[in-house]
């Protein structure tokens, strides 16, 4: 966690006596509560060892959240955006000068740790977090509590034995305090399929789009999506890069933020390729940033720190969280105040939280009652529950409830399937109550969507290199996610939280949903209309997208560098897709890549093309083709692709390069950092004077292998060209002796990927 750095810390003889002061002070003062209270110990445990005291000296790390100001006035803001009411979101500027603690009040409570002998303290960015190291005994003079350590199931674990309390002075400025056990924390809603469970088939996470009516919109190029994870990023990273290589898609640009001090744990590494790889599908394959906040452990210290980053850096219009825990000692701990005040920031700031509604069905907390899981419960999210997925092919056919009600098909970390009902501990929210769905319920119903998530149905993830199925409500989250950053991108980002829309165009526009009408997740049914167990349904993005007031291009129409996905194609059928091409480009290119079959690609210029009738076309034995155009004339272009076999799940692609500054050389100024894809190529321009004895043009540096094409007065191309030089690596050079005067142009052409290319011409 970052040290806000408008914060000025007391120090030497002042931070002395003002240590001394606090002391006294707080020792002549009144206790005042928080909301964290005694933590609760499960009655459901298998064993627990006999507590005693922690000792006095024994290290703990806290977190104390900050209330925030003007709470009325936030208040107005988010219940007017929950409202569906045209109010404007605030940036991080407006959110530090009117609603964060002031830099004031933290100092309060930093001089108050400190006097009480915390260490290492540390304030987030947006002043809402005090982290610090201590000490039992540190504990118990700043908070009024003992620390009891035992075991339980396995584990070895400490909490606190009363409710966590403060110094009247800073009752209006303390929150909560977190960090004083780790009994309860957050667990992932990822499920593998046991063998008898798989009757259905897994999906590729490519084949979403298709399935869930995507394929026409355009990919999320303009939003970034944030991931809440834990651990190392490392494999999830590497299996990412896998799969878009595999898929099609260009590399994703990934941040990974830590918070805290970095972890090697790899144990949750299935849980955040699934995120990465289905938010990443489901965005159409291209987007602007992907930033993973990567947390220590799944302590709701560590969590709740991760929460906060991503809302106070505010670059995630969307951030996906699979995790939860019951709701009870959410709230019971303190963490359902302090996680939604963030929460609910994030809806003034028009960030969406999507969070999976838990994988144990109606149960979260154990029997009998129902009770949800958190922070899927809270109503500044959008809970996403579990379907069972069946499609023909790439086509939605139905979905029901993700039932998992017996040992026979169902993991014990998954007792009931989708999670759903309503919250115990969370009231129902505006837009919840308006829309009737609730009848006379006075409490936050859970999900809001679902999506696919049982393991029979699930994703094929590629984990450690290799394809694994794996479903949960951890698959539902991400799915909707890259959805929604879609639409977002489709609308500069501009969008609201969306559950006033969802539910207030439920009832006028039943075509935004897949109703799922049949299925339990233990505690309820699914019915007609929205329900606890699955929410409205899945959503059919088309029609969603459309009502978000989004105006998506006409399906057949490509937008440059834009993939249309999932395009399914039957044997000898065609599909025809026109591209605006202005004057001045250069090095057209339409690519198809990923899926199956073998599908053809034909081009002409100013009308569709046929199998025998074309500028171009691609046939090779695969899917997998491209077609380049180095120096097109203006005009709309015609695609055709064919399909040779039967093909499903195939990526388009068209671009092309303008005559920018950027792609005319000068005379002995070389152009670095060129980088391309397999295949790919760029055209640069030289202007040689009459007389000029020779002329030179070489490329170095990097890594892949580029060949070098040259002619005079018009692009070359690999059957078209002056002269080339094509050797196995990047060092190639073109020499021509007494060169004609004129204008001279240079292809590199990407036999294998090339990055970090030098190109430099010299006369």
């Amino acid at each position: 966690m970052r040290t806000s750095s408008n914060l000025q810390l007391l120090t030497g003889i002042s931070m002395a006596v003002a240590m001394l002061f606090n002391t006294a002070q707080a020792s002549a003062e009144q206790w005042a509560p928080t909301a964290t209270k005694a933590t609760r110990i499960p009655t459901t445990v298998s064993s627990k060892s006999v507590a005693t005291l922690m000792q006095a000296g024994t290290p703990t790390q806290i977190s104390v959240a900050l209330k925030l100001r003007n709470k009325a006035e936030l208040d107005a803001i988010t219940t007017g955006i929950l409202n569906g009411k045209n109010v404007k979101t605030i940036s991080n500027a407006e959110f530090m000068n009117r609603f964060a603690p002031t830099t004031a009040q933290v100092q309060s409570v930093v001089n108050y740790l400190k006097a009480s002998g915390f260490v290492n303290i540390t304030v987030s960015d947006n002043r809402m977090l005090v982290t610090a190291n201590g000490a039992a005994a540190t504990v118990k003079t700043a908070f009024n509590t003992d620390l009891q350590t035992f075991s339980i199931d396995g584990r070895t674990v400490h909490a606190n034995t009363t409710d966590a309390q403060i110094p009247q002075s800073l009752s209006d400025i303390v929150l909560a305090v977190h960090g004083l056990q780790n009994v309860h924390t957050y667990r992932t809603h990822l499920v593998r399929p046991n063998a008898n469970t798989l009757a259905s088939t897994g999906h590729n996470p490519t084949e979403f789009s298709a399935i869930y009516n995507a394929s026409g919109l355009p990919s999320a190029v303009n939003a970034t999506i944030g991931i809440i994870t834990q651990g190392s990023m490392t494999q999830t990273i590497k299996d990412l890069n896998t799969f878009t290589s595999k898929a099609g898609y260009p590399t994703a640009n990934v941040e990974t933020v830590t918070i805290g001090s970095p972890s090697t744990d790899t144990s949750g590494v299935g849980e955040w390729n699934m995120d990465t790889q289905d938010a990443l599908a489901t965005a159409g394959g291209t987007i602007k940033k992907m930033v993973l906040y990567t947390a220590n452990t799944l302590n709701l210290t560590d969590i709740t720190a991760a929460y906060n980053r991503a809302v106070s850096d505010n670059v995630a219009k969307v951030i996906n969280v699979s995790l939860g825990m019951c709701e009870n000692d959410a709230q019971n701990g303190g963490i359902t105040a302090s996680n939604d005040q963030i929460f609910q920031t994030a809806v003034a700031q028009g960030q969406t939280f999507a969070v999976s509604s838990g994988d144990s069905g109606a149960y979260e907390c154990g029997g009998p009652g129902t009770s949800q899981s958190y922070p899927s419960a809270s109503p500044y999210v959008i809970s996403v529950g579990g379907t069972l997925l069946n499609t023909s092919g790439t086509t939605w056919v139905s979905e029901s409830v993700w039932s998992c009600t017996t040992a026979a098909n169902c993991q014990a970390s998954a007792s009931g399937g989708a999670g759903g009902g309503p919250s115990l501990t969370e009231s129902a929210p505006s837009w919840q109550i308006s829309s009737g769905v609730l009848g006379s319920a006075t409490k936050r119903g859970t999900p809001d969507i679902s999506f696919n998530a049982d393991p029979a149905s699930g994703a094929l993830v590629i984990v450690n290199g290799s394809n694994q199925q794996i479903g949960g409500t951890s698959l539902a989250a991400p799915i909707f996610t890259g959805f929604w950053a879609r639409v977002q991108s489709m609308n500069n980002n501009s969008l609201p939280f969306p559950a006033a829309a969802i539910y207030q165009k439920a009832a006028s526009t039943p075509g935004m949903f897949h109703d799922v009408t049949t299925g339990s997740n233990g505690g309820y049914s699914a019915k007609a209309g929205w329900d606890y167990a699955s929410g409205f349904g899945s959503l059919n993005m088309a029609n969603f997208a459309a009502a978000m007031g989004s105006t998506p291009p006409p399906p057949n129409v490509l937008v440059k560098d834009v993939p249309i996905t999932g395009i399914n194609v039957a044997t000898g059928a065609n599909l025809v897709y026109t591209f605006a091409v202005p004057a001045g480009a250069t090095n057209l290119s339409f690519k198809t890549t990923g899926g199956t079959g073998d599908a053809d690609l034909y081009v002409q210029v100013g009308s569709a093309p046929t199998t025998t009738t074309y500028l171009q076309k691609s046939d090779g034995s695969t899917s997998t083709e491209t077609v380049t155009i180095a120096s097109p004339t203006a005009g709309t272009y015609y695609v055709l692709l064919n399909g040779y076999t039967t093909s499903n799940g195939v990526n388009l692609v068209a671009t092309y390069q303008t005559g920018t500054p950027g792609n005319v050389l000068n005379n002995g100024v070389p152009v670095t950092g060129i980088s391309l894809a397999s295949g790919a190529s760029s055209v640069y321009t030289f202007v040689v004077p009459a007389g000029r004895p020779t002329v030179t043009f070489k490329t170095s540096g990097g890594t892949g292998d580029a060949d070098l094409y040259v002619k005079l007065g018009s692009a070359p191309t690999t059957s078209s060209y002056l002269q080339k030089s094509d050797g196995a690596s990047n060092n190639e050079s073109i020499t021509i002796n007494s060169p004609a005067g004129g204008t001279y142009y240079v292809m590199v052409k990407a036999y294998s990927a090339i990055s970090g290319l030098s190109l430099v011409a010299t006369d």
